[in-house]
């Protein structure tokens, strides 16, 4: 990837006002990223494809632990655990779900999410919204008793589409910066 794919890929969106808490659009958000969660760990990937927008970036950078003076530099964009498009996922998705060689993920992580402090602004864009959330997810694998807890922020971009929307783009910022799970096979 190129300096300028680089900048285009992690513009964010020119964020408007606060979309409030209650409203109907509000609601509706919620909605669908509950939904999601619930596909997702539901093991029903295909139908989460189906949720994704075609020009869809979804990435995951590194954290760096910092001093409270570097905070800022504490995310590391050009070395991502994820860095995917549309194409890419839904390649890992017909991997997962009809062939045989997803070995990571045969037999399957049973994960649980929770979705919260969810924040939503509007965006120069009248049909995309900037959305904030923070993800706990656990993962149980195999037969340990053991459990991964997976913590991060999600920075994502909806777009309606019709009754519903589109995951146009999401960045997940972990909170961890040594991982405490042995991959990242899973959708976060």
């Amino acid at each position: 990837m190129n300096a300028a794919q680089h900048e285009a890929e992690n513009t964010a969106p020119t964020r408007g006002g606060s979309v409030p808490y209650g409203s109907e659009t509000y609601n509706r958000i919620v909605s669908f990223l509950y939904q999601e969660a619930a596909l997702l760990d539901s093991i029903r990937l295909k139908e989460w494809g189906s949720i994704l927008a075609t020009d869809l970036v979804y990435t995951a950078p590194l954290r760096q632990t910092r001093p409270m003076s570097q905070q800022a530099q504490s995310i590391i964009r050009t070395v991502q655990h994820y860095h995917d498009n549309y194409r890419s996922i839904m390649g890992r998705i017909m991997r997962l779900t009809e062939t045989r060689s997803a070995w990571a993920e045969d037999p399957p992580s049973r994960t649980r999410r929770i979705v919260g402090n969810v924040q939503v602004f509007a965006t120069a864009a009248s049909e995309e919204f900037e959305v904030i959330s923070n993800l706990l997810m656990t993962r149980s694998r195999f037969d340990s008793p053991d459990m991964d807890l997976i913590s991060g922020e999600r920075h994502d971009v909806l777009r309606a589409d019709g009754s519903s929307f589109k995951l146009a783009r999401r960045e997940v910022i972990l909170d961890q910066a040594v991982l405490g799970t042995p991959n990242l096979a899973i959708f976060l």
